[in-house]
């Protein structure tokens, strides 16, 4: 049998429940998740749904420049 992997919605959520929070460069990076606000989305139309909070926040781009970003959260 197959080992069947965790959807991405849970890992994202494994995540924040670990770190408290992910943005989509952490998503990117550490889950190979392309598409975090889907997965987000997901999350809060579940039949459980998830509370989750958006901020966001500033962050220095690889270029230099000052660029705006989601963070997720769990409420």
């Amino acid at each position: 049998m197959k080992n069947k992997l965790p959807p991405q919605a849970d890992e994202v959520l494994a995540f924040m429940k670990e770190n408290g929070s992910i943005t989509h460069r952490q998503a990117e990076d550490f889950l190979g998740c392309m598409r975090l606000a889907s997965r987000i989305h997901e999350l809060k139309r579940r039949k459980d749904p998830v509370n989750i909070k958006t901020d966001y926040i500033t962050v220095k781009a690889r270029n230099g420049r000052v660029t705006h970003v989601a963070r997720y959260s769990l409420v």
